[in-house]
């Protein structure tokens, strides 16, 4: 598969949230409006590129058996940097996130990444997979923050559009995430059963996207080498 497909594939097709459904606690919590949903994206991409790169470098130095805890140590140190960049040059967005800034850490689109892709692929497919994939969650983000901050406010990015001055306050609360995410995944689920049928062909979501082929939990089980 060439980088740009690489890049790409995140945007839709293997979408972290609409489509693969991971990171829905950040998703939930840092999409009420549209300022705190892009710092969220961007940072996550930050991490996504840093630790992508590195675990690719490294994939054949780790030993299988340790190779998810040296994963989270790579994930750990580039969310630090992320964490002080952000404390020194915009407070306001650290402020604004909150907890949920350190908890990227344990975010699984991050480890998924990292397991399940740069730890098996070279370095620029890596990249493109990290920035495809954090550019593809912050564009969702960010949608899911304009629409609930609109609804909410009437403003978007902060800004009034002088709509209404009482808005839909359900949607800039955690109630509010879950109906409009909710619509939107109900409306892509239909969108490719449209496509399937008018194909002729029954719509079945990709293996690789069930939990059952999903390797991030399975440790090596590869006995060691015996010494003569």
């Amino acid at each position: 598969m060439s980088i740009f497909k690489e890049f790409t594939k995140g945007f839709w097709k293997e979408n972290p949230v609409l489509v693969l459904v991971l990171g829905m606690c950040p998703t939930l919590a840092t999409s009420s409006d549209a300022v705190k949903g892009l710092a969220m994206g961007l940072a996550t991409t930050f991490v996504l590129m840093g630790s992508n790169l590195v675990i690719s470098v490294i994939r054949n130095l780790v030993p299988g058996k340790i190779r998810i805890p040296c994963y989270i140590v790579v994930i750990a140190t580039f969310v630090t940097v992320v964490k002080l960049l952000m404390q020194a040059y915009a407070p306001e967005a650290y402020q604004t996130l909150g907890i949920f800034l350190p908890l990227i850490v344990v975010n699984c689109i991050v480890l998924g990444r990292a397991e399940a892709f740069a730890s098996k692929n070279g370095l620029m497919a890596s990249i493109a997979d990290g920035l495809g994939m954090g550019l593809g969650f912050t564009f969702v983000l960010v949608c899911l923050g304009c629409i609930r901050e609109f609804l909410a406010a009437g403003t978007l990015f902060g800004i009034s559009m002088q709509c209404w001055d009482n808005g839909f306050a359900v949607m800039g609360q955690a109630p509010g995430g879950f109906i409009l995410l909710g619509l939107i995944l109900a409306g892509m689920n239909l969108l490719n059963m449209h496509k399937a049928k008018k194909a002729g062909v029954r719509y079945e979501p990709p293996a690789e996207f069930d939990c059952r082929h999903c390797s991030i939990c399975k440790l090596s089980t590869e006995e060691p080498a015996k010494t003569k």
